[in-house]
């Protein structure tokens, strides 16, 4: 099937230019794509779901936000483990995740997703996040109740993190140190790479402003699929995200995206827990000397880091089939090591 099968570029146009401020908005494209969506021809959608539990909800948190979350769980036996996603800036646990949730799901695993308040199917301001902080906080409040669940709390539980999503990681391990078996950091923002940031002058104007008029949309981006997606064809099948936050950064959204990258930079050594790092060594997005410095720093007696050669930044889903598996393969074998390292105490 091509990427366009079922919904012609005038259709997704039409939807593109639906105001996505706020999240009915958004949940009403998402329920019109939904099915067009799982069906493009992409090797993270031809994994089966036959034999996973799949549950969508809406939850209000306790500072009165409605989170949607999702999750997807082996239907013939308990999980081995739990891994919670933390997902990219603009993303959403709705798209492309789908498939690597169901992998994960075939291979045992219990898996939760939630979109951050202000993306996906989340309340709140889309794209904005006013304070990285709260936002950490928020998943730690949605993981948490997850985890301390009865039919779950006995289990090994794994943070996996994704581009900014790596940088929630990190900051909810820094807030809990010792609860957590282990983290997976796909391309994680630790630092935002040079290219994808304005020049220095134009930098401190736009901090100056993002106090005045911190939702306005006035910092420079470069396109983010071309710049994330190796293979061309599965570029194309990017706009089918519609939901994806994909304007201009916000000026608050920005500053707060950039202050977070540098205090994790200056707090690598306080890394304490397994860690698997994975990142492409054509990464325009995120920067692999930092990843690298990461692995360096971190205290975990356990860490490991991968590098794949000619790799962008969307491993997971721009990337041709071949290394989409393997580095599928490459967190499932690790998962796989460290869930039996948990079973067998040691």
């Amino acid at each position: 099937m091509s990427p366009t099968a079922k919904v012609d570029s005038d259709e997704l146009r039409r939807l593109k230019d639906v105001n996505m401020d706020e999240a009915p908005a958004r949940r009403h494209v998402r329920d019109s794509l939904k099915e067009t969506q799982l069906n493009l021809d992409h090797i993270l959608f031809k994994t089966p779901g036959n034999g996973i539990k799949t549950k969508e909800s809406y939850e209000v948190n306790s500072r009165g936000v409605e989170i949607f979350s999702k999750s997807w769980l082996p239907e013939a036996t308990r999980p081995r483990a739990l891994v919670c996603f933390c997902h990219g800036y603009g993303d959403t646990c709705t798209f492309f995740f789908e498939g690597i949730a169901r992998r994960l799901a075939l291979s045992g695993y219990g898996v939760f997703a939630m979109d951050y308040p202000g993306f996906g199917l989340s309340e709140g301001l889309h794209g904005y996040i006013p304070s990285f902080d709260l936002l950490v906080e928020d998943v730690i409040e949605h993981y948490s109740n997850i985890k301390e669940s009865p039919e779950f709390s006995s289990l090994p539980s794994f943070l996996f993190g994704q581009s900014m999503g790596g940088a929630v990681s990190l900051k909810i391990h820094f807030k809990q140190p010792n609860a957590w078996t282990g983290a997976v950091l796909v391309a994680p923002m630790c630092k935002i790479a040079d290219d994808m940031v304005p020049p220095p002058v134009l930098k401190q104007i736009l901090i100056g402003l993002a106090n005045v008029l911190p939702k306005h949309k006035l910092v420079p981006q470069k396109d983010l699929a071309e710049a994330s997606f190796r293979d061309l064809r599965k570029r194309k099948m990017t706009p089918y995200n519609v939901i994806c936050y994909s304007d201009k950064p916000r000026l608050r959204t920005a500053v707060e995206m950039l202050h977070t990258t540098q205090e994790i930079e200056q707090q690598l050594e306080k890394v304490c827990l397994p860690i698997l790092i994975l990142h492409g060594k054509a990464d325009r997005v995120t920067d692999l000397s930092v990843s690298r410095e990461l692995y360096q720093k971190a205290k975990s007696s356990d860490k490991k880091i991968v590098v794949y050669k000619d790799a962008y930044h969307s491993l997971l889903e721009g990337e041709p089939d071949e290394m989409i598996l393997r580095v599928l393969s490459d967190i499932i074998s690790w998962l796989d090591d460290h869930s039996l390292q948990v079973e067998d105490g040691s």
